[in-house]
């Protein structure tokens, strides 16, 4: 199971038309944009996806629609997460998973529990979940870091807590991870730009914002970071960093999308609050575009 996780994971978009309704067609062409590109598995309904913004029933549907359209060509995550405890148990008790492999959920944001708190979050969730659980730690948006320690605690005590994607932005923290868990646990970045150092110290892979727009050089700089080539690792990393800092300048996913829209993969529509990026941000992402794509032509 843990291995389907390995390489490279994407937290996909979801397009919408100018009247801010979800654009399946455009989606379908996402999909098969990333699996043409060579990721690993495709996680639904993250942060990336404006999940916030989108009704039960939207989710339901949207749900259903990337495993219509996958297919079983790759593994599927699932995004499920809230500052109520008893809410995600809630919807993973009333939610169909059929055709999704494993449910990635934050840590509870807004009301900033105590590691003991967060340590009972996840026991709870892991308690009733029918899928494995991938866990995320992403302080800069939750208000809470979640300590190696209780990541340490959760990864011996259930074996369905598989793995974390963390975004803490401690280079510390993620190698104090590596270094105690639990031999098949899952160290997964959740930071595009710190993927390659991360994989060096013995990291699994990522779950990608920037694979939305390059997922072959993406996930052939991951698959040559895991195989220890970093010299040729490194020259993709260096090649999309510019990109990287690019489309998060102005916010995620105001960023990814405006690229997207000039690969003409996707309009770029998102909901409020979030807005598009400024032209001049519009005009400097199309010219990183274009050098990327005149280099690995």
């Amino acid at each position: 199971m843990n291995n389907k996780f390995k390489g490279t994971g994407v937290a996909i978009v979801t397009p919408f038309h100018k009247q801010g309704t979800i654009d399946f067609t455009s989606l379908e062409r996402l999909i098969e944009h990333l699996i043409a590109g060579g990721v690993n598995y495709l996680v639904v309904q993250g942060t990336t996806a404006e999940t916030a913004t989108l009704t039960r029933e939207e989710k339901n549907a949207l749900a259903g629609f990337v495993v219509d359209i996958v297919n079983k060509r790759l593994p599927l995550v699932i995004g499920i997460g809230s500052y109520s405890t008893q809410e995600v148990i809630n919807t993973i008790r009333s939610n169909s998973l059929e055709g999704y492999d494993a449910i990635l959920t934050v840590t509870p944001y807004y009301n900033k529990p105590q590691q003991r708190g967060l340590y009972l979050h996840y026991k709870n969730i892991a308690t009733v979940s029918p899928l494995p659980i991938i866990m995320y730690n992403v302080p800069s948006r939750t208000s809470v870091n979640m300590k190696s320690e209780t990541t340490l605690q959760l990864a011996s005590e259930f074996e369905n807590i598989i793995g974390i994607k963390e975004a803490s932005g401690s280079v510390e923290q993620v190698m104090e991870i590596i270094r105690n868990k639990p031999k098949d646990f899952l160290v997964i970045s959740g930071d595009d730009l710190l993927t390659l150092p991360l994989l060096g110290m013995g990291a699994d892979g990522v779950i990608s914002v920037v694979a939305n727009a390059f997922p072959k050089q993406f996930s052939d700089m991951v698959t040559l970071g895991l195989k220890g080539d970093m010299k040729k690792a490194r020259e993709i990393h260096y090649r999309l960093t510019d990109f990287t800092h690019s489309i998060f300048a102005d916010g995620n996913p105001s960023g990814i999308k405006a690229a997207l829209e000039i690969k003409q993969l996707i309009a770029n529509n998102l909901r409020l609050p979030l807005v598009k990026i400024e032209k001049p941000h519009y005009n400097q992402l199309s010219a990183l575009i274009a050098e990327i794509e005149s280099v690995t032509k």
